[in-house]
C-alpha cells in the first residue's frame, strides 16, 4: 500500500453514541455484524486528489454496487436499540434558587452524571433545557476566568423561575474535554499571552473535544423530544440535534464580562462561533444586538433580565 503508513486508531468505548467518528463507526459496524470488533479505514479520493464527500461517495457506491451508510444512520440505529446511560438513583435537592429533583446517571465509562429536574415533565414539549459541561474551577471554586459557573447558576435560576425544565450536568467535559490538569496548563499559557484556543493548540490538544451523546440519552430517558436550549454555543446545538433531539429555540445565556474573562469571551465569540452579544473587550461593556429572532425566547418569563 502507498504511501505505506498504517495508523492505529483507538475506539472510544460506547462507539458512535459517545463519539460520532469514523473509527467508532467502523468498530460498531463490525460488532453489529457479529464480527470481531475491529476494522480498517480508508478515505475515498476523487481523481483530482481531494477527499470524496457524500455526493461523490453515493456515485462511487452506485458505480461499484456498494452499500453506503452514514454515521448519522448508525447513531439513529443504535439509539433506537441501545442505551449508554443508566438511571441509578434520585433525591430532592434544595438549592439557592429553588428545590429540584436530582437524578443520577452512570455511563459506560464509569462517570456519574446528573439531571436537575424542575416540575413534572412527562412527555411535555419545548422543555427549557441546559446541558452543562463540568467545570470544576468555575462551578465549584467560583473562578471568573470563564463564565461557566455564572451560566450554571443563571440556568438553574431561569428554570426555577419558569417552573419547569432540566439542567443536565455532564462529567468528563472539563476544559472543553481536555481535563483539569491540561486546563491549568492552558491557563498558564494564557498568562503568557495566548488565548484559550491558542493555548490548547500549543499543548497539542483539541480546541473542543466534547461529545453530547450522554446528555442526549439522559434527555431521552427523561422523555424530552423537543426543547428550548439554554446556550450560546451553536456546536452544542448541532451536537444534540445530531442525536435526534429537536431544538425549537435557542435561549441565550449571557453574563456581564469582567476584566478577568473579557478576552476569553471575545475569543469564544471570534474563534469558536459563540453567539454572544457584542461587547468592548477593553471595558467589558455589553451592547445587545438590535434584533436576533433566534435569540428571543418564546416565553417572556424565561428571558434573562
Amino acid at each position: 500500500a502507498r504511501p505505506g503508513h498504517i495508523f492505529p486508531l483507538r475506539y472510544t468505548p460506547g462507539g458512535v453514541l459517545r463519539r460520532a467518528g469514523h473509527t467508532e463507526a467502523a468498530v460498531d459496524l463490525a460488532r453489529l455484524a457479529g464480527l470481531y470488533p475491529a476494522g480498517a479505514l480508508c478515505e475515498v479520493v476523487n481523481e483530482d486528489g481531494t477527499m470524496a464527500r457524500l455526493p461523490e461517495l453515493k456515485t462511487f457506491a452506485k458505480e461499484h454496487g456498494l452499500k453506503i451508510v452514514s454515521i448519522a444512520d448508525l447513531i439513529s440505529h443504535r439509539r433506537r436499540r441501545e442505551k449508554l446511560v443508566e438511571r441509578v438513583t434520585e433525591a430532592r435537592i434544595p438549592t439557592l434558587f429553588g428545590t429540584f429533583r436530582a437524578i443520577a446517571y452512570e455511563s459506560e465509562d464509569g462517570r456519574t452524571h446528573m439531571a436537575l429536574v424542575k416540575g413534572e415533565l412527562g412527555a411535555k414539549e419545548n422543555v427549557l433545557v441546559r446541558v452543562h459541561s463540568e467545570c470544576f474551577t468555575g462551578d465549584v471554586l467560583g473562578s471568573i476566568r470563564c463564565d461557566c459557573g455564572l451560566q450554571l447558576q443563571e440556568a438553574i435560576r431561569l428554570i426555577d423561575e419558569a417552573g419547569e425544565g432540566i439542567v443536565v450536568y455532564i462529567r468528563g467535559h472539563e476544559g472543553r474535554g481536555i481535563g483539569l490538569r491540561h486546563k491549568l496548563e492552558a491557563y498558564a499559557l494564557q498568562e503568557q499571552g495566548l488565548d484559550t484556543v491558542e493555548a490548547n493548540l500549543e499543548l497539542g490538544l483539541s480546541v473542543d473535544s466534547r461529545d453530547y451523546g450522554v446528555g442526549a440519552q439522559i434527555l431521552a430517558d427523561l422523555g424530552v423530544s423537543t426543547m428550548r436550549l439554554l446556550t450560546n454555543n451553536p456546536t452544542k446545538r448541532a451536537g444534540l440535534e445530531g442525536y435526534g433531539l429537536s431544538i425549537v429555540e435557542r435561549v441565550p445565556l449571557e453574563s456581564v464580562p469582567t476584566e478577568e474573562n473579557s478576552r476569553y469571551l471575545q475569543t469564544k465569540k471570534d474563534k469558536l462561533g459563540h453567539l454572544l452579544a457584542a461587547f468592548d473587550a477593553a471595558t467589558g461593556s455589553l451592547t445587545l444586538p438590535e434584533t436576533d429572532i433566534d435569540q428571543q425566547p418564546a416565553d417572556p418569563s424565561a428571558r434573562k433580565a
